[in-house]
């Protein structure tokens, strides 16, 4: 998370960029060696993985555009780690899941932390703004509107780990076949994010050079970082 960290806070919009490298890397590497260059049929049939790749899609450019609306880094991967919640209210309501009073509890502790760093990044918010109340306001409304955003994504992304779970109920467990899919198939989604894809590429072209150590080879800082986050997330 630091290189992507270092990425977002140069060129806060680039999560797009970001993500279709991500996408792009898995989608290589799982045509070679899980798809075997597309000779190898799937386990799972492709009208599920399109269900489960419209959600997967969703999920990650809508929390990439959250970013976009002055949600701030660290505000962005707590509310993500609220997944646990999420997942728990939609098996009770989906599922008709039941669980045990220490899980409950656990839940409510990390829904009052993360209530609380919500609370308080809206004071950040309000404090920053500007001192004209209508600019403002119109900076706070963003900041809703990117909680809404966050918020759509959690039960999104809760969504469709209860429907992997019932595929892989009923046709068994294939992780690697399903990181494949989720990864290729959604990759001609990225056209019609290509103009903000383009802009970023030309202002990475355009960031300070910076040699790569060991290897020695010089090449613009930002393509470094883009790099080394689809290395050391994948």
């Amino acid at each position: 998370l630091l290189f992507l960290f270092r990425a977002l806070r140069q060129f806060p919009g680039c999560g797009n960029i970001v993500t279709f490298s991500q996408f792009l890397f898995i989608a290589v590497e799982g045509f070679i060696f899980e798809a075997n260059f597309g000779r190898k049929s799937p386990a799972i049939p492709i009208r599920y993985y399109l269900i489960m790749v419209a959600m997967f899609f969703t999920v990650s450019v809508v929390n990439n555009y959250a970013l976009n609306l002055n949600i701030s880094m660290p505000l962005h991967m707590i509310f993500r780690s609220g997944s646990l919640i999420a997942s728990m209210a939609l098996g009770i309501i989906i599922l008709k899941k039941r669980y045990s009073v220490s899980k409950y509890a656990s839940i409510a502790l990390v829904s009052l932390g993360i209530f609380t760093c919500t609370f308080m990044s809206a004071k950040q918010v309000a404090s920053d703004s500007s001192l004209n109340e209508e600019d403002g306001l119109q900076v706070f409304l963003w900041w809703l509107l990117g909680i809404a955003a966050l918020t759509f994504a959690l039960l999104m992304s809760a969504r469709m780990g209860i429907f992997q779970e019932t595929l892989y109920k009923r046709f068994g467990k294939h992780s690697k076949e399903a990181l494949f899919y989720n990864h290729a198939l959604p990759l001609p989604g990225f056209l019609l994010l290509a103009p903000n894809i383009y802009h970023h590429a030309v202002l990475f072209n355009q960031s300070e050079p910076f040699r790569v150590p060991l290897i020695g080879v010089t090449l613009p800082v930002m393509w470094f970082y883009l790099f080394m986050n689809v290395i050391t997330q994948y």
